[in-house]
């Protein structure tokens, strides 16, 4: 059974992205977002309530969330929702859950940007990464079917049917049998 791992965020930045550049000149920049939720609550109480979602932007991303990015930007993102284990300085275990971003949008208008060089919706997509299922075959198409030929409709039948028992036959209306004259007969 195919599986996605998409997720969707739309939000406000908490910080400047930190940005970390290795040997071999990959970056990785990460920050996090607020994701706020409004509802009424039993009492019929507005509430809200913050997600904070931690992002991870790598290669072309990193560069332009190093860019672009500022605290208090409003971007959308989406990309793969993953768990992370890891060890901090003092060897106690850690877990995180991140979003690694594949598609990156920035939402200020221009003007609210910091930088001035910055164009007004700088967008960039990943690569996206192999597929790990199958496609579905593709549907076959079939022959359509000929137009029907035109037909009139039938004329209604009054009358007796031909052929049930114990009805009369009547000669059509134009025979001279039931006119009682021949049509090469004039009247005068």
């Amino acid at each position: 059974m195919p599986s996605l791992n998409l997720c969707q965020f739309i939000g406000h930045t908490g910080a400047d992205p930190e940005v970390r550049t290795f040997d071999n000149g990959n970056k990785i920049a990460t920050t996090r977002i607020a994701v706020s939720e409004r509802f009424l609550d039993r009492n019929q109480t507005q509430q809200e309530r913050t997600e904070w979602i931690g992002l991870v932007f790598n290669g072309k991303l990193a560069d332009l969330a190093e860019k672009y990015i500022r605290k208090g930007s409003t971007i959308y993102v989406s990309g793969k929702w993953h768990n992370r284990e890891w060890q901090d300085q003092t060897g106690n275990k850690r877990q995180s859950t991140e979003l690694t971003v594949l598609t990156l949008q920035l939402l200020d208008k221009r003007e609210a940007q910091t930088q001035p060089q910055a164009p007004a919706q700088p967008a960039y997509q990943a690569p996206a990464p192999a597929p790990t299922y199958q496609a579905p075959a593709p549907p076959q198409f079939q022959q359509p079917a000929p137009a029907p030929q035109y037909a009139p409709p039938a004329q209604p039948q009054y009358g007796p049917q031909p052929g049930q028992p114990g009805n009369v036959q009547y000669p059509p209306t134009n025979s001279p049998e039931y006119t009682g004259h021949n049509p090469d007969d004039l009247p005068w």
